[in-house]
């Protein structure tokens, strides 16, 4: 397989990974910027309610985290540990 298309399926996947970390830890700070980006668009979104959007965020992160981190595990795995 190409290189450069290993290369880009590791960083795709990692930035996969960084992005779920970030809704996960940091749920508040994801909804002010996505409110903030619907402003610049001359549209308003607000929650009907934050506690069930925190928690929405966090379970969206998580799964971009793993779904990320597996498809990292199964490159590498496929590329590098596990040639045949």
């Amino acid at each position: 397989m190409n290189n450069l298309l290993i290369v880009t399926s590791i960083v795709v996947s990692l930035v996969g990974v960084l992005a779920g970390l970030f809704l996960l830890l940091n749920p508040a700070l994801v909804i002010k910027f996505q409110i903030k980006f619907y402003e610049m668009i001359n549209w308003r979104m607000e929650p009907i309610s934050m506690a069930k959007e925190l928690r929405n965020t966090k379970i969206m992160g998580l799964f971009l985290f793993l779904i990320s981190w597996a498809g990292d595990i199964y490159i590498l795995g496929k590329f590098f540990i596990w040639k045949s």
